[in-house]
């Protein structure tokens, strides 16, 4: 099925899913606030949990539900919007078929099984305390439940920190919250109610949209064509923020892209950044500039005919910095040699 008409807000919004399944790091529990953030993870990876939460986010508040079983060693999961867009998101395995109503579209696409569809919550490791201050704040109630409050502090503008309400019995994010440097807050997510049930049956996993007349669009990472583009340009980002360094290159055909795109990720160990490139389109207005989408940020450029955008969880500055900074390379992936990682900013300023 041709979709070369795909349109840039529902572009973005595959880029962003795409991004968010990306990165994965392994946490560390060195110290006690690690060893509360290695537990937290841990708890959304294998337990069993249902629960409703508010979702804040650029001043709108979205009341959501989540599901997540896991069964024999198998993982589903399933996130509704109960009011606003009413779309659906329901993982089996590494598929993920996102229901979009309000595009009339199902997007399919394959993540890695070690993710959660609550989002890219922080592991913490050596790695990342050059960049990253991590602080057991204190114990509090919420829900009625005894808590940890643990902050992950960024030292410089690059990138956004946490606070996390951990519950002492369960292990369980109560509340999440994104922040910026200098505190504010980006988005933030509570439960209402959250319950951790033995055994979850089948049928709390089968979406409620009809799709009939929807557009169906599936992320393809086994096309044989990808492996044999044959393409001779290596991307490279000649400039990264301090700390970054890419940790993935792939290729992939996506809907509405003339050919394979792209896709490199770019990670200080706990932000990530994801950065696609894709062959511009003639007669196609090429996307341009900042987006948001969420509480992610987008930023879109030409570079030598090729449209290339980067998509994270951070602050604007930094997709900026790294889309602008992608050059194309004159260099065979068959020569062997391995790709230059990219020059830092600088270090980052000490708190």
């Amino acid at each position: 099925m041709s979709s070369m008409s795909l349109r840039p807000q529902l572009r973005l919004l595959l880029y962003v899913l795409l991004a968010s399944g990306a990165a994965a790091s392994t946490a560390a529990a060195a110290d006690d606030a690690r060893e509360w953030l290695a537990r937290m993870n841990d708890a959304l990876t294998a337990r069993n949990y249902d629960g409703v939460f508010f979702h804040v986010h650029g001043g709108r508040v979205e009341t959501m539900r989540i599901i997540h079983r896991v069964q024999g060693g198998n993982v589903m999961e399933r996130l509704v919007s109960l009011d606003g867009s009413g779309r659906e998101f329901v993982r089996t395995g590494t598929e993920l078929v996102c229901y979009l109503p309000d595009k009339r579209t199902v997007l399919v696409e394959r993540r890695p099984e070690n993710t959660t569809l609550l989002g890219n919550l922080p592991r913490f490791d050596e790695t990342t305390e050059d960049y990253y201050e991590l602080k057991h704040v204190e114990r509090a109630r919420l829900m009625g439940r005894d808590t940890r409050v643990i902050a992950v502090l960024p030292k410089d503008d690059f990138r956004y920190g946490y606070r996390l309400w951990i519950d002492e019995a369960t292990t369980m994010p109560l509340k999440t919250q994104l922040c910026d440097a200098r505190g504010k807050v980006i988005e933030q997510i509570q439960f209402a109610n959250l319950t951790l049930p033995r055994e979850i049956a089948d049928a709390e996993f089968e979406p409620q949209v009809d799709t009939a007349g929807f557009k169906w669009l599936r992320q393809d990472t086994r096309n044989p064509r990808l492996a044999q583009s044959g393409s001779s340009v290596v991307w490279r980002a000649m400039r990264l923020p301090p700390g970054f360094r890419m940790t993935l290159r792939s290729a992939q055909s996506m809907p509405g892209a003339a050919g394979p795109v792209e896709h490199l990720v770019f990670s200080d160990g706990l932000a990530s950044v994801s950065v696609f490139v894709e062959s511009a389109v003639e007669g196609k207005s090429p996307m341009s500039g900042p987006a948001r989408v969420g509480s992610s940020s987008a930023f879109s450029t030409t570079v030598s005919g090729h449209q290339v955008t980067a998509v994270g969880e951070v602050p604007p500055e930094t997709v900026r910095v790294i889309a602008s900074s992608l050059k194309a390379d004159d260099n065979s992936p068959a020569s062997g040699k391995a790709p230059a990682p990219g020059l830092s900013l600088g270090a980052p300023p000490k708190r």
